[in-house]
């Protein structure tokens, strides 16, 4: 996951002349409002996602390698492939590193969703610049990463994937031209071709074929140079750059590629060679009460101070002796509050009033004198009238190295803009009002959040303007 290699293929003098190309698309949020329907999907697409991402799936590879793509994300966007050009809907993933779309004549493929899109199946057969990659091209090595023993010219690239909760993806790669809507100025576009390496999924089960979550595939923007931002980095179209601000009451926002002008990011380190966006935590206070961080979370080396950074996760986990001492914290003066269990694993309450004047803000504080305030209206779901469930989770699950997680999802992540710098590995936020506009490139250009899908209302499946900036 290094970014040497990236760079090596960057061309400065052909960036010179792209550097004005900016491109967008739209990104749609899956959940709408949080409800006592939708939280129990929230908690359960969590625990898929994890079961993941702790180094729990089993990989059948006739590569060999680890290249795999993660759980479904909570945005998904249209992306357009091929000659003659077609769409597709695709989670949009910070946790993933390949993109993969379902093909034609997948067995076990969704066909329908309910997410109400339109389903479509890439056609290799049908696109005149679509070609299969094989197993002797340098992307197969870069996704396995290294060469095949078994390869013999002219094989294909093939993947065979099986989760943590049992779903399982198969195929094979391909690459194929792209489509992007340039912006060549202030709401302007213009089309830009790309050319992109990614996975045609043959065959699938479990979760990935579910009607509920069901779209045409994933795009990942993890760190790996087999994902789209490192390809298209590494062509000179971009700059290896990208933000969102995740908007909690419309439940749309801003997604950008590119430097952001405004509003200024204070950034902390990214841990090097992590599959997630790992940053060291320092400390967490409750209302300004420091928790008692034992030395059995933070030890005596820095493996212990991990805490991911994740998008494609809605809610909140923590250790549970972290978990138990904030709930405490979060209640100390709330304690004639009676609490009932939801669903079997929400911790709810009944409350008449203002939260954010009842409840205390919790503060992540990072390397680099960076904090992550998160206020009671975010990490408390409202499920019906004067009924609120806390979002704080007790993670109850080990990282591959036997650590307790410390993942903070969507719920820490809303109404801040959040910079993924992958050129200098920092990461960064600033509170913000993501229903605004945000400043991106030397241009200046102002990006707004809106809804630009007509099948959406406005109090539920709000949109997010997406916008790529080149380098």
């Amino acid at each position: 996951r290094r970014l040497c290699s990236v760079l090596v293929y960057l061309l400065w003098i052909d960036l010179v002349c792209i550097a004005r190309a900016n491109l967008v698309f739209q990104v749609r949020h899956k959940y709408g409002e949080g409800n006592r329907a939708v939280l129990g999907d929230l908690r359960a697409h969590d625990s898929h996602r994890h079961g993941r991402m702790l180094g729990t799936a089993s990989i059948e590879l006739d590569l060999g390698g680890d290249g795999s793509p993660t759980s479904a994300a909570l945005y998904y966007t249209k992306i357009t492939i091929g000659t003659p050009p077609s769409d597709y809907h695709v989670q949009v993933d910070t946790g993933s590193d390949i993109l993969w779309v379902n093909c034609k004549n997948c067995q076990k493929c969704p066909t329908e969703s309910d997410l109400h899109i339109t389903m479509n199946r890439y056609d290799l057969t049908a696109s005149s610049t679509g070609k299969k990659i094989t197993c002797d091209q340098a992307f197969c090595e870069t996704v396995f990463s290294g060469p095949n023993p078994n390869c013999k010219v002219g094989m294909d690239c093939e993947y065979a994937i099986t989760y943590g909760d049992g779903s399982k993806t198969e195929g094979y790669f391909v690459r194929d031209n792209f489509i992007f809507d340039q912006v060549s100025a202030n709401l302007r576009t213009s089309p830009m071709n790309g050319s992109i390496a990614f996975g045609c999924s043959a065959k699938q089960s479990g979760e990935l074929g579910s009607s509920s979550q069901a779209v045409d595939g994933i795009v990942g923007f993890g760190q790996a140079n087999t994902s789209m931002i490192s390809q298209l980095a590494a062509a000179g179209k971009v700059k290896k750059v990208f933000s969102h601000c995740l908007d909690r009451d419309r439940g749309g926002g801003i997604f950008a590629i590119g430097e952001v002008a405004h509003p200024i990011v204070n950034r902390t380190a990214l841990i090097q060679n992590q599959a997630h966006y790992n940053v060291y935590l320092d400390a967490i206070d409750v209302g300004g009460q420091l928790l008692d961080l034992p030395t059995g979370f933070f030890g005596l080396g820095a493996t212990n101070r991990r805490t991911i950074i994740d998008s494609g996760t809605t809610l909140a986990y923590l250790p549970s002796n972290i978990y138990q001492q904030l709930i405490n914290a979060m209640m100390v003066k709330q304690t004639d509050l009676k609490i009932h269990v939801v669903e079997g694993q929400f911790q709810c309450f009944w409350f008449n009033g203002n939260v954010d004047d009842g409840f205390p803000v919790v503060n992540f504080h990072f390397d680099g004198s960076l904090s992550l305030p998160v206020y009671p209206h975010n990490y408390l779901f409202q499920v019906r009238d004067a009924e609120y469930c806390i979002g704080w989770q007790n993670s109850q699950m080990q990282t591959s190295d036997g650590e307790e997680l410390t993942l903070l999802g969507d719920l820490a992540l809303s109404d801040k803009l959040v910079l993924y710098d992958l050129e200098n590995q920092t990461i960064g936020w600033a509170p913000y009002n993501c229903s605004s506009s945000i400043k991106v490139g030397d241009e200046g250009y102002d990006v707004i959040a809106h809804d630009i899908s007509s099948s959406s209302s406005s109090g539920d499946f709000a949109s997010l303007f997406f916008l790529f900036l080149a380098a």
